[in-house]
């Protein structure tokens, strides 16, 4: 079964160390906004997956994020939100790795419920039934025009 969360309200996300981000929640139009991010669209193609999956980390949380608390400069005040900000927060290790875990691969769900479908018939997976007989024949090939 698909779950649709039809709310979409903005909603605190807790990284850690202090650190909450506000943020847009995470659809469709979000993810091709930030597909076509300039940052993403500059990369190489040589790019390793790791510095493509950290630049467009990046700039899904410069289009998801809305505000953010717990975050200083270097004496401890609190700054505004700004997109390099943004970035530079999360080249901090663990804020990365909360923001993937906690948001971009909730909005992946569907890949790991594998979109309601059915176990595989053979293999740790069995126990899906068939339920038509196979064709006897292969069909014919269809006319050109």
């Amino acid at each position: 079964m698909i779950r649709l969360d039809l709310s979409n309200e903005p909603a605190w996300l807790n990284l850690g160390h202090g650190v909450r981000l506000h943020l847009h929640p995470l659809t469709t139009a979000m993810m091709v906004a930030s597909r076509n991010d300039p940052a993403v669209a500059a990369l190489d193609e040589d790019a390793t997956d790791e510095e493509s999956a950290l630049i467009f980390a990046k700039a899904l949380a410069r289009n998801a994020t809305l505000d953010w608390e717990g975050v200083g400069d270097s004496d401890g005040n609190v700054i505004q939100i700004t997109p390099e900000g943004i970035s530079a927060l999360l080249d901090v290790w663990p804020l990365f790795e909360a923001f993937q875990t906690k948001y971009v691969a909730k909005g992946l769900v569907l890949d790991q419920e594998k979109n309601a479908s059915s176990p595989l018939p053979n293999g740790p997976s069995a126990g899906a039934k068939d339920i038509v007989q196979p064709a006897l024949e292969p069909a014919k090939t269809a006319r050109k025009s």
